[in-house]
């Protein structure tokens, strides 16, 4: 059987915590029995101190267990302290429900806490509860934490609607954070998204500002609509754009 995302992170930590697993492992379970967030809080807090900062040491397989363990889950690039605070949350037995335990902890969090917290999204419980805080995320004027949600993260492509999905894409455009990076850009792709990229590519045309390839990822299944094929033929008349790009 597969592990779950809790248990590959528990074995990513503690194998590369060295001589602080034995620590790590006492506060897992110290957390899953206890109903005290003051215990969550001392853990939370310790984590960075006793395992660094570094970045997880992922292999190949270790991303493929991943997304067996959750279709769409790239750990890479996430931290082992930011990893043990998700996972410290992932068995915490709190009294109070997991939201409102998270919304305290996003509004106390500094810059890298947040980023951690986000990047646990698709792991939590009860994501339809979470909707403010992800929205408070995604208004965020700090790239890195938008960028928690929005990249290698599964949980926009399964939990958003389609008007929060396109105002996430849009949001990435203007704040310039990269589209390809989007986990589910070609699934959750729409007509009315496909509409704005092409209003918005007119735009930068006119600006005289070049556009990514992976500006059209989301535009491609729509290219025949005929609400949008004429700005297509003007824009590849005007060499603004190939035919290859949309394919």
């Amino acid at each position: 059987m597969a592990d779950t995302p809790d248990q590959l992170l528990e074995r990513w930590v503690i194998g590369q915590s060295g001589d602080t697993g034995p620590w790590v492992r006492d506060q897992l379970v110290l957390l899953s029995q206890s109903t005290k967030e003051r215990d969550l809080h001392k853990f939370l807090g310790l984590a960075p101190r006793r395992l660094g900062k570094a970045d997880l040491d992922l292999s190949a397989k270790d991303l493929t267990d991943a997304d067996s363990a959750l279709p769409g889950w790239r750990p890479d690039g996430w931290s082992i302290d930011g990893a043990a605070r998700v996972l410290g949350l992932l068995r915490f037995k709190g009294a109070r429900p997991f939201a409102e335990i998270f919304k305290d902890l996003r509004r106390t969090s500094d810059a890298a806490e947040m980023i951690a917290l986000y990047r646990g999204l698709p792991l939590y419980p009860e994501p339809e509860a979470l909707d403010f805080e992800v929205g408070e995320g995604l208004r965020s004027n700090l790239k890195p934490v938008f960028e928690a949600i929005a990249h290698r993260n599964p949980f926009p492509r399964d939990v958003f609607d389609q008007h929060r999905w396109n105002h996430m894409i849009l949001k990435a455009l203007f704040i310039e954070v990269a589209l390809a990076p989007i986990t589910g850009l070609k699934q959750r792709a729409n007509p009315e998204l496909a509409r704005i990229l092409v209003d918005f590519a007119k735009e930068r045309w006119a600006a005289g500002r070049p556009l990514a390839p992976e500006h059209w990822i989301s535009v491609a299944p729509f290219r025949d609509d005929p609400a949008i094929r004429p700005e297509l033929d003007q824009a590849i008349a005007d060499g603004h754009l190939t035919e290859g790009a949309l394919t």
